[in-house]
Order: structure tokens, then C-alpha cells, then sequence
């Protein structure tokens, strides 16, 4: 990600000075520009990378960008296999955003051109960038969306940005006695067994439990369970990150019988407050494909929807890959399993997950 202008003060004063790009760098360094660079999200920093690779395996290709001495600039890749078979390079898997974070636009540049190397040194088939905003002329999808929107400190406020049927729903849910409560490990249990069958209701592979122990163990109170109960049951529940000053809901899962009681609404209100509470101030509703269910249901929300500039180099592969369930390719697949028995989806999933990140 780039600042709004494209010449930048830093850029012009060094200008003649050449980028260098150092390949996985100390962490501490790394995470050093990060955390001082304004547009860089919390899947730029070190800590996504060891959740990735003490889960799914993937090896990092990070490049550091330099103007003498100085750090200028971040792109981290991962190798992540293909099928029916390859690999390509993923800026970032399992990510919302993750691309190019960088100074100025030569040195995005310097960035995309040691990538772009290093692709067609290992043969990779494509290199994937989840920026936000495009950079130069790559070839990008229009799929993606964003959502967010500012969090004010009065709940009142917050309500009444909420269209009408929204606020009615979160009112259903009260009705009906819905409580939440916030924790962590101790959550996990019931919140994996919700959100592994609402994956395989979708049709989709799950993620392995051992995604969430190692979220929840790296983040800290950084990353905590919202879970929704009716009674003693959990109805819904969404792990989230907390990142800055932004709140953003990830992972989430719902049951029959708590959409019947209004519960994801209510659920996403809880974390509204909740996050107002403790002064954050950006709901980040994360990513959803143009058209979807959960597009609408944020439209819904009374969030407008941002385009993502998901942009590609393509090497070996002529073509954008198109990985999305929405795929007709995909659709007898998702059909069988969503017939499958849960135990067996939660067996199999995590063995298929990693080939789709």
C-alpha cells in the first residue's frame, strides 16, 4: 500500500539514491517498519507469518526494500502449492490485505520487479497481491469488497447509523434473551464445533483447529472469541483481531436455531458496543465477494462497500486464477460437500483448505 500521493516528500529528497531489497530479514526489523507505517494492516507483521507457517506449512519470501540504511519498504510473500499442481506466490494468504507496503511508488516498484524475480526463478505460476489500492497497470479482480465504516463512542450514534431492519433484528435478538461474553481459549471448544458446521454448510473446507490455538496463542488480547449464547447454548460466535484502532470480525459461524433468534445481528451489534467501549474507532466487517450474501447482509448494515485492487503478475499461468466457490467448476463439489458427515469434513478440510488461501 502506498500514501494517497504518489510522490511523496520522502521520495523526492531520495530520489538518487538507489533501492536495495534485502530477502527475509530479521523479524525484528521487519516489524519495526511496520508498526510505524500508517497503512500497513496487521497481516504485514511477523506474527501472521508464524501463525502460517506453524499451521499450514508455507514457506516466507519476504523482501525488504532500503534506500541506504533506512527501511522504505515491505512485500511479504509465502509459497503456496497450486492444483493440480505448482505453486505460486501469495501476498498474503488467508488474508484481507497484505500487498505492497511501501514509501513511495519506486519503491513498490523495486518491490513488485524482485517478486516478479523471484517468480520466474522458482517457477512459480502467478504472484498474487492483496493490495487495496492498485499499483500501475497490473491485471486485477473486481471481486473483492471491503467494508468500514467509524465507530462513535455513544452507542446511540452507533444504533441509529443502522438501517431499520437491521436495528429491529439486534432488537429480536434482545427479545429473545440472547447473551454474549468475551474470552479466548476457553471459548474455542464450543466456537470451532459452531463454525466448522456453518463452513460445511457453505460448502466449504474448513480450517484446521489448529488455525485458532495458534491465532489465539500469537495475538494475545489482540484476538478474542464474542461468542453468543441463548440459555447454555452458544448460538453464534466471531473471533476477531484488534489491530490499532480498528476492530475487525474474521471467522465466524452461526446455528439453525440461533438465525431463527435473529443472533448474527445481534452478535455484530455486541461487538459494536463492545468495541466502542474500549475505544476503538474503525469497524472493519473485512472482505466479502460482490453480490454474495454476506455483501448484502453488510450493505445492510449500513456499510458501503470498497473495492479491492487484488492484482497479479502471471508467469507460467496466462490467466487470473479463479479460486472462488462461486466458480461453476466448483459447484458439484460444493454441492457433495455440504452431504458430507461433519467429523469427516473436519478430518478432510484442513488437508484441502491449504491449496485455497
Amino acid at each position: 500500500m502506498l500514501p494517497d500521493s504518489t510522490t511523496s516528500l520522502a521520495a523526492a529528497g531520495h530520489a538518487a539514491e538507489p533501492v536495495s531489497i534485502e530477502m527475509n530479514p530479521p523479524a525484528e526489523i521487519w516489524d519495526s517498519y511496520v508498526s510505524g507505517h500508517p497503512e500497513a494492516t496487521l497481516f504485514h507483521g511477523t506474527g501472521w507469518q508464524r501463525v502460517l507457517e506453524r499451521t499450514f506449512g508455507y514457506r516466507p519470501h519476504h523482501s525488504l526494500a532500503r534506500r541506504g540504511s533506512s527501511v522504505c519498504g515491505v512485500l511479504p510473500l509465502y509459497s503456496v502449492p497450486t492444483l493440480p499442481f505448482g505453486h505460486a506466490l501469495v501476498s498474503t494468504p488467508f488474508a484481507v490485505y497484505g500487498g505492497v507496503c511501501a514509501d513511495d511508488a519506486i519503491v513498490a516498484q523495486a518491490l513488485l520487479d524482485a517478486a516478479g524475480a523471484l517468480a520466474r526463478a522458482s517457477g512459480a505460476r502467478y504472484v498474487e497481491l492483496r493490495h487495496e489500492r492498485p499499483i500501475g497497470t497490473l491485471p486485477a479482480k473486481d471481486l473483492y469488497f471491503t467494508f468500514r465504516r467509524a465507530i462513535h463512542p455513544e452507542p446511540e450514534v452507533n444504533m441509529a447509523g443502522i438501517p431499520r431492519n437491521q436495528r429491529r433484528s439486534i432488537r429480536i435478538g434482545e427479545k429473545h434473551g440472547l447473551k454474549y461474553r468475551i474470552g479466548g481459549a476457553d471459548l474455542l471448544p464450543e466456537f470451532y464445533d459452531v463454525y466448522s458446521k456453518n463452513i460445511r454448510s457453505l460448502g466449504s473446507p474448513v480450517f484446521p483447529r489448529a488455525l485458532f490455538d495458534a491465532l489465539l496463542e500469537e495475538y494475545g488480547s489482540r484476538c478474542r472469541i464474542l461468542a453468543v449464547f441463548h440459555g447454555t447454548n452458544m448460538v453464534s460466535a466471531v473471533m476477531t483481531f484488534f489491530y490499532r484502532d480498528q476492530v475487525m470480525p474474521y471467522y465466524q459461524g452461526a446455528t439453525r436455531d440461533g438465525i431463527q433468534l435473529a443472533t448474527n445481528d445481534f452478535m455484530y451489534w455486541s461487538l459494536l458496543c463492545y468495541a466502542a467501549q474500549n475505544g476503538y474507532k474503525v469497524f472493519d466487517f473485512g472482505r466479502s465477494k460482490k453480490g454474495t450474501g454476506p455483501y448484502h447482509f453488510k450493505r445492510h448494515w449500513g456499510f458501503p462497500p470498497t473495492p479491492l485492487a487484488y492484482q497479479y503478475q502471471l508467469v507460467r499461468q496466462r490467466e487470473m486464477p479463479n479460486l472462488s466457490p462461486a466458480n461453476p467448476r466448483f459447484s458439484m463439489a460444493i454441492r457433495a460437500w455440504r452431504r458430507l458427515p461433519l467429523r469427516l469434513t473436519q478430518w478432510l478440510g484442513p488437508k484441502l483448505v491449504r491449496y485455497f488461501p
